[in-house]
């Protein structure tokens, strides 16, 4: 299996762009990060390792990483832009508190056969698909509404 650095070198190369010192840096910053990570976010961990990059740079890079399919943009409808991995990681779906904004990220095998069975039901072929349940976490389910 080829590496996210290499998946995102050659995608540049086939959009006739470089791996700039400054492209490389978001990607690894990017690829060092965990969960889910929005544009501002990763342009704050960018420059603490390189001051001089810009915060346009970052959100340009993150469309490229997201285009190359080494990232995925997620939206828990809290009007941020997340990004995670997608390369190398496997699919899964997210379970969304509407309180506090945990997320926690769940693979289902029944519900993916589910889906695919559904597809097939109505003629479709999948390409792709994502799944946001929307709730209130035990921790939440827990507080008071003060």
């Amino acid at each position: 299996m080829k590496s996210a650095q290499d998946i995102f070198t050659e995608y540049l190369t086939r959009q006739r762009l470089k791996m700039t010192p400054q492209r490389r840096t978001i990607l690894e910053v990017f690829l060092a990060e965990e969960g889910h990570i929005s544009s501002e976010e990763l342009y704050n961990l960018v420059r603490t390792e390189d001051s001089s990059i810009g915060q346009a740079t970052v959100y340009r890079t993150l469309k490229l990483l997201a285009d190359s399919g080494i990232a995925k943009s997620v939206d828990f409808n809290d009007g941020v832009i997340r990004y995670e991995h997608k390369y190398g990681h496997e699919h899964h779906d997210h379970l969304v508190c509407e309180r506090c904004g945990k997320t926690i990220e769940a693979v289902d095998n029944e519900i993916e056969h589910l889906q695919e069975e559904l597809a097939k039901k109505y003629g479709f072929e999948l390409t792709h698909h994502e799944m946001y349940l929307f709730g209130v976490c035990k921790e939440c389910q827990g507080k008071s509404d003060k």
